[in-house]
């Protein structure tokens, strides 16, 4: 039987596309032939924050088919849960996400995420803006009966592999921009380990699944190779979820 799976979403669905669009980048190239400015500071390479994390063991254990479980079965239940999640994220740092702190939907190297709609036509909109599309155009995919079955003998669509791409780069964007631009605020809050862990759980799924090209997120692969190895043990790691 499948398991049941109800995702909740934090965010108020205002955009709401009747399929998934596609998403491009563009370097932030002047017209005059000029080098763009220089990149930022990645403070979120530093190592007081990348050693910060709430599991100190190889993700891969949590990532990897179990045996007798079906495949697809298997990813509906990560993708939808890592939606949950990122989106949980997303929230904690949605107040300062607006759209006058953040005018484009920006991430590392300089890159500018673009939203294309089911006509293809490309859109340049502010990050919330661009968050609110993903996560309403997720949200009604992992709820639709027919692509994400939780009824006993009911069947996945043969696109659903498909679709799951789709959502897992999404998602990606998404925590790309978090750290590109909302780190600070992260750290403030204090949930920065929570960021790590989740960002390197994500990333080794959809690694050790085939998920998302790599050329798709080379963007963070600095911080994902340091965040992906398993965190050397120290007393002091911090190795709990702290309600808040």
């Amino acid at each position: 039987m499948h398991a049941q799976r109800t995702p909740k979403n934090g965010l108020s669905c205002k955009m709401v596309f009747k399929t998934v669009g596609k998403v491009l980048r563009k370097s932030k190239t002047k017209p005059n032939g000029k080098k763009p400015p220089a990149e930022e500071k990645k403070h979120y390479l530093e190592p007081e924050y990348t050693k910060v994390r709430v599991v100190d063991f190889d993700l891969k254990e949590l990532v990897v088919l179990p045996p007798e479980i079906d495949l697809n079965e298997w990813l509906a239940s990560n993708t939808t849960t890592f939606f949950n999640l990122i989106n949980l994220q997303y929230s904690t740092i949605s107040e300062f996400c607006t759209g006058d702190t953040c005018q484009a939907m920006t991430a590392a190297c300089n890159t500018i995420l673009l939203w294309q709609d089911e006509k293809g036509k490309k859109i340049k909109c502010t990050a919330p803006q661009y968050v609110d599309f993903v996560m309403s155009s997720v949200q009604k995919i992992v709820t639709d009966e027919d692509i994400f079955p939780t009824k006993y003998g009911k069947e996945f669509p043969n696109t659903f592999e498909t679709l799951v791409k789709k959502i897992c780069r999404f998602l990606f964007h998404v925590l790309a921009h978090i750290y590109w631009a909302h780190f600070k605020e992260t750290v403030a809050l204090d949930l920065q380990g929570h960021l790590n862990t989740l960002y390197a759980h994500f990333i080794v799924f959809i690694r050790v699944f085939n998920l998302v090209d790599p050329k798709e997120i080379c963007i963070m692969d600095d911080l994902s190779e340091v965040l992906c190895n398993p965190p050397p043990p120290s007393p002091t790691a911090q190795n709990h979820v702290t309600e808040r």
